[in-house]
């Protein structure tokens, strides 16, 4: 019990101490900001960005990008979950990269991740013509 009541503190520490470094320039408005959040939050890009295009850069600045468009009510929304084990470093870059990609050219993040082993999906014809075997096949 007491080892599950450390591991959920430190989720919310690392949470809420993301939020607010996101937060603190102003550039990612956060749905419920006022609010401390528990082990996740929803940031929003600012206008004229898609969480898509940030969600690509982040991986091609080696970061794992937060789940995009979820929740549905919240335009372009970032559901950002760090989990407890993040060092506080590690979230001080993720929210620096984050920072960063708001300065890239837009044309940069449209054709984002440029280094990955697949690039950018054609998604609606992922969806109609779906590859159900393994990659390797």
């Amino acid at each position: 019990p007491e080892g599950l009541r450390a591991v959920s503190e430190n989720a919310v520490l690392n949470a809420n101490y993301l939020k607010a470094l996101l937060q603190a320039e102003g550039s990612y408005p956060v749905a419920f900001g006022e609010r401390t959040c528990m082990h996740e939050f929803v940031a929003q890009p600012p206008q004229g960005f898609r969480a898509l295009d940030l969600a690509k850069g982040l991986l091609e600045l080696g970061f794992h990008p937060p789940t995009v468009y979820f929740p549905l009510i919240v335009k372009e929304a970032l559901m950002v979950e760090p989990t407890e084990a993040e060092a506080k470093e590690t979230l001080e870059a993720f929210a620096e990269a984050m920072g960063a990609l708001l300065k890239k050219p837009k044309e940069w993040l449209e054709n984002a991740p440029y280094s990955t082993p697949v690039r950018r999906l054609d998604e609606p014809r992922a969806n109609r013509t779906p590859k159900l075997t393994p990659c390797d096949e």
